[in-house]
């Protein structure tokens, strides 16, 4: 006989009240905890310690903590010796909460957490079932921040496969692009030159639980606000609004970016594709950048060589303001061909915004080329792209059209019911199998290489 999951923990290192795709789930899933009637609770950096009643089911805990040393270094994090001491605050929670599982949205700092629980470090904890959600792929990471190429896929393969994947039950991703890296760090087809004694060492010391790898992988995409992001927003108002937010003519046409300005966005490209959109003498176009990040400073020096108010960059802008650009932009672009999920498209496409992107990574979870512009990520075809939808009222309309519909099957409220269904029957599978999952010992004499060895 299996039990509910009803009370639940979930740390991360990326919350932003009113920013961000994480932040955005998280709030979700804490608006449908009071419907669900299930206690969610949210450990969160912050600034000082506080706790936050977000509604009478869901609490966030902020923990005291620095700023990132690297990556995009306007988010704090907590480090591991803020949870790995005996009388740690985060100890202290999890003790007060005693969640049924416990899910870790962090492939780096806050990784150990499921390693020291399956370790039997958080013993007073007992053994709730062990969730890593998925945002971002590793790999993608350090070849944008630290180092590319093969160097950097085998780095990252190695920690994946050796490390983070054993150390959890279960591993939920935003996207089939995301869930790959999984499989891929793991599986022998797509590592021949791995050494199979060792990977098979470290499952059995972190008591990876005994089942096939597949069976412990699963994506769940997120999901639009499809009545705050509404072509109903836009408005000759809501048009002059954007217009005179970036200082720009209103005869111009008006291109909208929304997101980080960091390395992983592929932000180059964007200046390089306006490079060639303004060589086009007959039109004036112009580019508007809502968000910030570590190359704020660079696109400036960029811009100011293509000329004044050519890119215009607005900050970052609270989600109505945003919600009434998209609906008003001309176009909206998105550079990365390695986004792990993608809300922003999917945000301009709910805003009935032709929307223009490359032909790649999570966002074909619901892009398709009947729905979007898909191209190569380079800015000679992105240029071209947008001159298309500029010129092609015809084909612009249609692919609006079939956004829109895109968009309404894939709403926040669908998205959190397929999460927290999946919960669901991941903890029912951990309470069934409960000895496959949890029993260390007959761990530490299997021979994993029977599941990982196709």
């Amino acid at each position: 006989m299996t039990e509910p999951l009803k009370r639940s923990v979930h740390i991360t290192n990326y919350y932003h009240k009113s920013s961000g795709g994480i932040s955005t789930s998280y709030n979700n899933l804490m608006n449908a905890a009071a419907a669900a009637k299930r206690e969610v609770r949210l450990i969160v950096p912050g600034e000082a310690e506080a706790v936050e009643d977000y509604n009478d089911y869901a609490k966030i805990y902020y923990i005291p903590a620095k700023y990132s040393p690297v990556f995009d270094k306007r988010y704090r994090i907590i480090m591991p010796w803020q949870y790995m001491p005996s009388e740690s605050h985060i100890r202290k929670v999890m003790l007060d909460e005693m969640p049924q599982m416990v899910e870790v949205t962090d492939k780096y700092t806050l990784s150990m957490i499921g390693a020291m629980i399956r370790k039997g470090k958080f013993s007073q904890l007992g053994r709730p079932m062990l969730v890593h959600f998925s945002c971002e792929r590793m790999d993608d990471n350090i070849s944008s921040f630290l180092v590319g190429g093969k160097l950097g896929q085998w780095t990252a393969r190695r920690v994946m496969g050796n490390y983070n994947f054993p150390s959890f039950d279960f591993h939920i991703a935003n996207s089939a692009y995301t869930a790959d890296e999984f499989e891929r760090s793991v599986l022998k087809r797509h590592n021949p030159k791995r050494s199979m004694w060792f990977i098979n060492k470290c499952w059995q010391w972190l008591g990876s639980p005994r089942i096939p790898v597949t069976e412990r992988i699963h994506v769940c995409p997120r999901g639009v606000d499809a009545e705050r992001f509404s072509p109903e927003k836009r408005s000759a108002e809501g048009k002059a609004q954007l217009f005179a937010a970036a200082d720009i003519p209103d005869t111009a046409v008006a291109i909208l970016y929304a997101g980080r300005i960091s390395p992983e966005k592929n932000i180059p490209l964007l200046v390089e594709m306006m490079k060639v959109l303004r060589q086009d003498k007959s039109r004036d176009i112009r580019l508007v950048v809502a968000g910030a990040g570590p190359l704020s400073e660079w696109l400036d020096e960029q811009a100011k060589r293509l000329g004044d108010n050519v890119i215009v960059q607005l900050g970052h802008l609270d989600k109505d303001e945003l919600a009434r650009h998209y609906a008003n932009a001309d176009v909206f672009v998105h550079p990365n061909p390695r986004e792990p999920f993608g809300i922003a498209p999917l945000e301009a496409m709910a805003s009935g915004v032709a929307t223009v992107a490359p032909n790649g990574g999570g966002i074909l979870s619901y892009a398709t080329s009947d729905n979007i512009w898909l191209v190569e990520p380079t800015g000679m075809a992105f240029a071209a792209a947008v001159a298309e939808v500029i010129s092609d009222p015809d084909l612009r309309e249609r692919k609006i059209a079939n956004a829109l519909e895109t968009a309404r099957s894939n709403t926040r409220e669908l998205s959190t019911a397929n999460l927290l269904a999946t919960y669901d029957k991941l903890y029912k599978d951990f309470q069934e199998r409960n000895e496959l999952f949890t029993d260390s010992k007959a761990a530490s004499n299997f021979d994993f290489t029977s599941l990982i060895d196709a």
